[in-house]
């Protein structure tokens, strides 16, 4: 991807449009190299670094219990329940990023587990890049009910030690419990609290984001997870390090029988979220894997700062 960057530099957007954009991936790599380019704005978004190495679905699951295993760091997400006791289901997918992309932001940047959804759910789908619309808003809405309900539970393995983190993500629900009615000015809840073990973690293991990047890679929640795993990936490696295919399968791709399908699947995701990532040094052989090397952050120095997002 690393070619993308340069080709727009030295030839323009245009000319690279002719010369590297031949399929709907390479075209949809080349506007979204484009836009990290030429970002003047160059807002910092959050995510815990949990997330680095432990994700939520990406498709909707029958599990009331999803397990993630990143090594270090294991996740278990368990279903709410409503109130006839029945499980309401793991929050999934691309919106559901979104959503918690949002709501850790706006906590980092604000210094408060208090967040403000604004008036409408206009402002807040704006504020998430995402279209207004009837099918949009029953999505968010159902992922918001998902990610109200649930709970979490970290497991970080150090030096030998387990340490174990219980929480949620939100303390209270985002949303009324009746909005049937459509003449009714919010939609949503003017503010939601972030869940005090939840927010405290993020608070200290806060990870930086371009915010532009997550837009451009808004629909895919794959390319969200990769982003954001080498954000947090390789900023810290001390020196180059191989990954096999295996290896990313088994984080990125358990569901696959198959090594193939798995590294047919995973390579338009990756060459979109490094064409986000400029900065990122990342070798790929197409037998092998892929090769880290040490690479700055998405966000510069002087920008990673609780206070200045």
């Amino acid at each position: 991807m690393a070619e993308i960057h340069q080709m727009l530099i030295q030839y323009g957007v245009d000319e690279t449009r002719r010369m590297h954009a031949a399929s709907k991936n390479e075209r949809t790599c080349v506007e979204a190299a484009h836009a990290i380019l030429t970002d003047e704005r160059q807002n910092v978004g959050i995510a815990h670094a949990g997330f680095a190495m432990a994700a939520l679905p990406h498709k909707k699951t029958t599990s009331t219990v999803w397990e993630k295993d990143g090594g270090p760091v294991k996740l278990l997400v368990e279903s709410g329940l409503d109130l006839n006791k029945t499980p309401i289901g793991v929050p999934y997918g691309s919106v559901a990023r979104l959503i918690l992309l949002y709501l850790q932001t706006q906590a980092v940047k604000n210094k408060s587990r208090e967040i403000e959804l604004g008036a409408s759910m206009n402002a807040w789908l704006a504020a998430m890049n995402l279209s207004v619309g009837g099918k949009t808003y029953q999505l968010v809405r159902e992922q918001s009910r998902r990610i109200s309900r649930c709970r979490l539970t970290f497991f970080r393995t150090e030096g030998g030690s387990q340490f174990v983190s219980n929480g949620a993500f939100v303390r209270d629900a985002i949303f009324p419990l009746d909005d049937s009615k459509p003449s009714q000015k919010s939609l949503w809840l003017d503010v939601v609290r972030l869940d005090e073990s939840f927010y405290q973690s993020l608070i200290d293991h806060p990870l930086p984001l371009r915010e532009v990047a997550i837009k451009q890679i808004s629909t895919r929640s794959l390319a969200i997870d990769l982003y954001i795993w080498l954000a947090y990936r390789l900023h810290i490696l001390p020196q180059p390090l191989h990954i096999s295919w295996a290896a990313l399968k088994s984080q990125f791709g358990p569901e696959y029988k198959e090594l193939r399908f798995f590294r047919r699947d995973i390579m338009p995701s990756l060459n979109l979220a490094l064409s986000v990532y400029p900065e990122a040094i990342v070798k790929i052989n197409d037998k092998t894997g892929i090769t880290l090397y040490p690479s700055p952050s998405p966000v510069a120095p002087k920008k990673i700062s609780l206070g200045g997002i």
